[in-house]
Formats: C-alpha cells, sequence, structure tokens
C-alpha cells in the first residue's frame, strides 16, 4: 500500500489542476471590418415633380408677401401630396398633381356654393380667391389639356383602329379594349390632363352606338 501512495497523490494533484484550470478558449483569427461596406436596400425615393418643386419654392414667397390665398391653396396641396407619398400611389409626376389640383378645385367650388347659399359672401370671396390660385397653376403647369372634342376625335380613331383589326364583340369594339388603348403607357392620351371617367363616359357612348 505505501508503494501506491505517490501515484496517489500524484492523481490526486492532477486532479485537482483539472479542477482548477481555466476552460481552454479558442482562438479565432481576427477579420478587420474596417473596410465593410453596408448598403440600403431601399430603393432611393423618385425625384419630386417640377411643378411640386415650384410649389414649395412658392410657399415661402407666399409667406413673406403675407398672399393668405396662395399660402392656403398650396398648403392644402403640399399636405395632401404628404399624405399620398405615405401609400402606395404617390404623386410622382406633374400630371398626378394636376389631377390634385383639380378635385382640390373641385372641393372649393362645392364649398364656395354652400357658403353663398348660407349668405356668407365673405368666405364665398375667401375659396374664390383659393380656387382662382389653382387655376393659376395648372395653367402654368404645361400639361396637355384635352377638350371634350378633341377626345372623342382620339376616341373615335382608336374604335375605327380595333374595328380594322376585328377586334368585335357583336360587330362592335369592345370597351375594355378601347380603354386599354387610350390609357395605357404610349397611348395617344399618355401624359395629356384628361379624365378618366369622362374617357370612359365618352368610350362607353360610343361603343354602344
Amino acid at each position: 500500500m505505501a508503494a501506491l501512495r505517490p501515484s496517489y497523490r500524484v492523481a490526486a494533484r492532477l486532479l485537482q489542476q483539472t479542477r482548477l484550470a481555466p476552460p481552454s478558449t479558442t482562438t479565432l483569427p481576427s477579420r478587420r471590418c474596417g473596410s465593410a461596406r453596408f448598403y440600403s436596400s431601399e430603393a432611393p425615393p423618385p425625384p419630386s415633380p417640377p411643378l411640386l418643386q415650384k410649389l414649395k419654392g412658392d410657399l415661402k414667397t407666399a409667406m413673406r408677401a403675407k398672399d393668405a390665398a396662395r399660402l392656403s391653396a398650396i398648403r392644402s396641396i403640399l399636405a395632401a401630396t404628404l399624405n399620398a407619398s405615405k401609400t402606395a400611389n404617390p404623386i410622382t409626376t406633374d400630371l398626378q398633381l394636376i389631377s390634385l389640383l383639380k378635385k382640390t378645385r373641385r372641393a372649393s367650388a362645392d364649398a364656395s356654393a354652400e357658403f353663398l347659399a348660407a349668405g356668407r359672401q365673405d368666405l364665398v370671396d375667401k375659396e374664390q380667391a383659393q380656387i382662382d390660385v389653382l387655376d393659376e397653376y395648372v395653367a402654368q403647369s404645361g400639361v396637355e389639356e384635352v377638350t371634350e372634342d378633341q377626345l372623342r376625335v382620339v376616341v373615335q380613331g382608336v374604335i375605327a383602329a380595333l374595328t380594322s383589326e376585328a377586334q368585335l364583340t357583336a360587330g362592335k369594339a369592345r370597351f375594355g379594349d378601347v380603354m386599354k388603348q387610350l390609357m395605357g403607357p404610349g397611348s395617344p392620351l399618355d401624359g395629356k390632363d384628361v379624365e378618366k371617367a369622362q374617357v370612359a363616359k365618352i368610350v362607353k357612348e360610343l361603343t354602344d352606338n
């Protein structure tokens, strides 16, 4: 038994060293990230339409001039544009902005009629002043506006072309085919100031007859 004691002591010491030894760590080679570049996956926002840029510039001018009617009209348009930018249909072209200007004009005209019926001439004058400002921007936009007579000529031309290509239903051009030819990219009305509802009304009238 005495001969076994040294080996016992050695084993006990080895066991103690094993318990006290810090856990081994594996040193990983360092990786330098100084040259790493990170890119945003988000696409840059589209450039603002020229007319929108003009409105923003005119807002500052109107503030300095204390032009209440112009200030009110421009702020209304800019607020609507900002709201649209948070949706799936932001305003990215002058044509879309013209549509917004006309929509705002109609709202002012409706309000003016209500104020007139209520005997509030002061508010009628206020709305009319804003309407004048909106009409001014529509006229200066450079976007071509199509009259009803011009629109009818364009629609008749498309119907005649579809008829010659035999895209007919019971001898008539289909409403959907005509609208697609009129409102699609590169169409006769592409980039022009037209109301889709007005186009649809004329197309329906001419394809039904």
